[in-house]
């Protein structure tokens, strides 16, 4: 069974996700921590259950997602994985740190492509890749099916969604996929947001003004 630990980092108050079983095996999703001490508390949680991570995750590149990303892959010698369609996003994400006058120092590397459908393993554990751009064109979400959650990244808030003003978003494609690949989902489904706090499929489907 899957546990989810949600830090929130950076001033940009970004939510970082650290998944984990009973093996001890775990991924880090998205992460955002910016300053030392938030890379110290991500690693200090890691070290004091003795997890072992075994995937580098990216719901999309945008730069308060990344702000970890290097630490963490040479960290842990992890390798990114990411959709194709966001590599640009991760490669340009350090000249947008400059002009947000968030300098920090990007990853460079070798990088793995998740496809819609693709299953991402813990042990026992699945985590279902589900292809969700609108936001930024390459956005993926993590579903897992046997224990009714999504990690969604930027697509889908408490009464909100996404941007779509930023390089690459479009509102349209955006409220689509929450509507035809999202909502098909139980109404139970526990949704953990890029920012701000956990949400439902079915309160979003009742309570969302941008999808009624």
């Amino acid at each position: 069974m899957l546990k989810v630990k949600k830090f929130v980092f950076s001033p940009v108050e970004e939510n970082t996700y650290v998944v984990y079983n009973e093996a001890r095996d775990c991924c880090i999703i998205d992460p955002g921590c910016y300053s030392t001490t938030e890379r110290n508390e991500l690693k200090d949680f890691i070290d004091e259950l003795g997890l072992l991570p075994k995937y580098l995750l990216n719901t999309h590149c945008h730069l308060d997602h990344v702000f970890g990303e290097k630490f963490v892959a040479d960290t842990y010698h992890l390798v990114p994985h990411l959709h194709q369609n966001e590599k640009e996003m991760l490669d340009l994400s350090p000249l947008a740190g400059l002009r947000w006058n968030l300098p920090f120092d990007g990853y460079k590397g070798e990088v793995n492509y998740l496809t819609e459908g693709e299953e991402v393993r813990l042990g026992e554990d699945k985590l279902k890749v589900i292809y969700a751009p609108g936001h930024s064109p390459g956005h993926i979400c993590f579903y897992c099916k046997s224990q009714h959650f999504l990690v969604g990244g930027d697509v889908l808030f408490r009464q909100s969604i996404g941007r779509t003003d930023l390089p690459g978003g479009d509102f349209d494609t955006l409220t689509e996929n929450i509507r035809n690949k999202l909502f098909v989902l139980p109404d139970d489904v526990v949704v953990y947001s890029g920012h701000g706090p956990e949400t439902t499929i079915g309160f979003e489907k009742a309570n969302n003004p941008f999808l009624l």
